[in-house]
This record gives C-alpha cells, structure tokens and sequence, in this order.
C-alpha cells in the first residue's frame, strides 16, 4: 500500500461496520486498481457511490464530492492517486457506452497528503475519514428510499 491511497478502501469497510444495514441493501466492491474494469463493474447499475484517495492542491483531508453533472470539473490538479484514475475511466466511458450515461455516479474523494510506500493513513485524511463514512450513507440512503 501507499499510505492514503489506501483511504478509498479504509472508508468503504468502516461505512460496512458502521452502517451494516445500508451495507447489506446494496453491492459493494472494492477493486485496488479499478483502472478500465471499473466500467464493468457499472454494467446494469442504476446508481454508484465511488470512493477514493486523490491528488488536489486543497489540503489534505478535505473531502470533495462530485456528482453525475460534475464530474467533468474533476480536472488534473485533483486527480485520482493512480495514475489512470476514475474521472479518466468515466470520461472514456461515457464517450464509448450510451448506458453509462444511465447510471447516476456519484464520487467521494478524499484529499492525501503521503502516497509513499507504508502502511496508515496521514493524521490529515484520517481525520476526514469518518465524515466521508456519513456522507457516503447519506447518499446511499437517498438512493435506496
């Protein structure tokens, strides 16, 4: 792992443990590297919450949530940490599959401040971490009801 790269994955298991009862209405995957597979991964979705660690100038720890309509504005400066990220997946995505444009994508990321190789989020994204938790069941919440 890269120290708060692994922020993504680390929100995505406390949400399940926090919020079991969300967790068990919807299909949740967690993929290291999501790269192009994310996009079959949304064959036959209606709806997807994507949580990530990101690069952005904004300070670390600072959560950014876009939705269906801004995801264009997720640009360079606040790019996924992989170098291939999900703002790039999808905009391949919606200029090659028409169903995509169905699925109402929404994308919690979370700003990281170390993504050398170690273990442990930084003290900055660790103490976002559980506002993204809430965040991410409060969508989901509206999604589901």
């Amino acid at each position: 792992m890269r120290r708060d790269d692994a922020a993504g994955l680390e929100i995505v298991r406390l949400w399940q443990v926090q919020y079991p009862l969300s967790a068990a209405r919807v299909k949740v995957e967690f993929c290291d590297l999501p790269g192009l597979a994310l996009l079959d991964s949304l064959v036959g979705m209606e709806a997807a919450v994507l949580v990530d660690a990101i690069r952005s100038s904004a300070p670390p720890g600072t959560v950014i949530r876009l939705g269906p309509d801004e995801l264009a504005s997720f640009t360079p400066e606040s790019a996924s940490s992989h170098g291939w990220g999900i703002a790039e997946t999808l905009h391949l995505g919606f200029s090659l599959y028409a169903w995509l444009a169905k699925c109402k994508i929404t994308l919690f990321g979370i700003v990281g401040k170390d993504f050398e190789l170690g273990a442990g989020l930084s003290p900055e994204v660790h103490s976002g971490v559980q506002k993204v938790v809430e965040l991410i069941d409060r969508e989901i919440q509206s999604l589901i009801n």
